[in-house]
């Protein structure tokens, strides 16, 4: 199983509502026959799998390569849920743009209506930090628009979210498995995979960026005065893709006079502090290799099929009574599993094992 991220070109433009309206009923019915044959953390290991992810938006319809796929399939699945989120045990928060500022209340909101017994804390907690750490502790130039956590009333989790590069016209995906993440700030994602590789990049969360964090932490538990004086008398190397001009050591000062009111612990209590962003790790983690030869990581972590055609016609134009046919098959599969009758879905299993090697 492969967490991670994927790099996608950006595409503009909607997604036209009769497809949409297709991608939900089926998003749907996916949904529910994997979690009764499968269960449901299965399918937070499966939306988890960047491949996996990528191939069901192929098998929705949507362009394999666009960076809509991901904010597409996931509104999809959240609109297919509604309404069965108690049936199914599975819930679906966040989404693009404003709407993902949303996902704390929405957690909240699914644990009042159906009684989850999980703690909303812990899963706030862990949307809150796997947007921080793809955001803040990696810095490879994509700025997150986009966040979905899905989560079951067990409190198991993961997390599909999307950043934007301008410059290079991409967007990279990340993929979080909750099960999966025993430590958010050192090699949280299982696997990394996309086809392209950022130059200018600052990981604070591999491995060998560990001493790094340490110091970090320590040096946030200082008095703003002596971090921002020891800070200012460095001589920059010209390495750095970001300079003294850019970090202004007095913005910098007052986000380190709320570490030194926390006294965070260790990294990631300082990188789950508000108002601590990219600018000021990235100016600590300058701090403590410069001053206390504490380098990190500056290497980029980031190491299909149609079944009814693509949206924009390629590699064909979505064949829409063939699509509808698949729909109307597995929804009245599931139908009659509901009432004991399980004939299609023993046919639907023969036909899977026909077709695994």
């Amino acid at each position: 199983m492969r967490t991670g991220s994927v790099d996608l070109p950006l595409h503009s433009g909607q997604c036209p509502p009769w497809l949409f309206e297709r991608m939900t009923r089926l998003g749907r019915a996916i949904l529910f026959l994997l979690v009764r044959e499968q269960g449901r953390a299965a399918v937070l290991a499966k939306l988890a799998d960047p491949f996996w992810f990528q191939a069901l938006g192929c098998l929705l319809g949507f362009d394999w390569h666009s960076s809509g796929l991901t904010t597409t399939v996931c509104g999809a699945l959240k609109e297919g849920l509604r309404g069965y989120e108690g049936e199914l045990g599975l819930f679906i928060a966040g989404g693009k743009g404003k709407t993902s500022l949303k996902t704390p209340q929405d957690i909240i909101n699914y644990a009042d209506k159906y009684a989850l017994p999980s703690s909303t804390d812990k899963l706030i907690y862990a949307s809150r930090m796997s947007a921080k750490v793809d955001n803040t502790a990696v810095q490879d130039g994509y700025q997150l628009y986009h966040h979905t956590f899905i989560f079951t009333a067990k409190g198991d989790w993961a997390v599909v979210q999307q950043g934007m590069n301008t410059d290079s016209k991409r967007a990279r995906r990340y993929h979080w498995l909750g099960n999966r993440v025993s430590d958010f700030v050192n090699e949280p994602h299982a696997a990394i995979c996309c086809d392209r590789k950022e130059k200018d990049v600052l990981n604070l969360v591999a491995r060998s960026s560990a001493a790094t964090r340490g110091t970090i932490a320590s040096l946030s538990a200082l008095t703003p005065e002596a971090v921002t004086r020891e800070y200012t008398q460095l001589v920059l190397p010209s390495r750095h893709s970001l300079y003294e001009e850019h970090l202004k050591p007095a913005s910098l000062q007052r986000v380190l006079l709320q570490t030194y009111e926390r006294h965070p612990a260790d990294f990631e209590s300082l990188l789950s502090i508000r108002g601590v962003g990219p600018k000021t790790v990235r100016a600590l983690s300058l701090l403590a290799e410069l001053a206390y030869g504490e380098r990190p990581s500056y290497t980029d972590p980031a190491k299909f099929s149609f079944a009814h055609g693509g949206k924009d016609g390629y590699p064909y134009p979505v064949n829409r009574p063939g699509y509808d046919q698949t729909i109307d098959i597995l929804e009245q599969a599931i139908k009659e599993a509901k009432l004991g009758r399980e004939e299609k879905l023993q046919a639907l299993r023969r036909l899977q094992r026909l077709f695994t090697p």
